[in-house]
């Protein structure tokens, strides 16, 4: 074996090595992320009972471009909604508008919205075909 491809081997060896440990080094927790919309909820939807659900979920992403590795540790919000005992389904993309109420796209491409809850109730809107309709959530 010759000295280049020692010096090689050797070299992706400890770029493996930094990459892993750099991985393993940057955890964050998913309990690190913050909102009211967490946890179980009951709802009604246009007059039908539902149930929501709001869970932190680790978010790590790894890139790799030839050589090179990174990784970026986070969390996100992952949701599901069951409309009047039917089967969950996913919500996504959930971010906190600028009054702190919560607009998230249902698993149906829709978007919906909760305004931050007043009473112990959250009010907001769900769209269906083009059309909005009454959404509101409790504990």
């Amino acid at each position: 074996m010759s000295a280049l491809n020692t010096n090689t081997r050797r070299q992706a060896l400890a770029l493996c090595a930094a990459a892993l440990a750099l991985t393993l080094g940057t955890t964050t927790h998913a309990s690190q992320v913050s909102g009211w919309w967490g946890g179980d909820w009951n709802c009604n939807i246009d007059g039908r009972p539902a149930r929501m659900k709001w869970a932190a979920v680790d978010d790590t992403q790894t890139t790799s471009d030839g050589d090179t590795a990174s990784t970026s540790s986070g969390a996100r919000w992952a949701g599901r909604f069951s409309d009047n005992g039917s089967r969950w389904v996913p919500l996504r993309n959930a971010r906190r508008g600028d009054r702190g109420g919560l607009f998230f796209t249902h698993a149906d491409g829709n978007k919906w919205y909760l305004a931050m809850p007043a009473g112990g109730k959250a009010k907001g809107w769900t769209t269906w075909n083009g059309q909005r309709y009454p959404l509101s959530c409790w504990r």
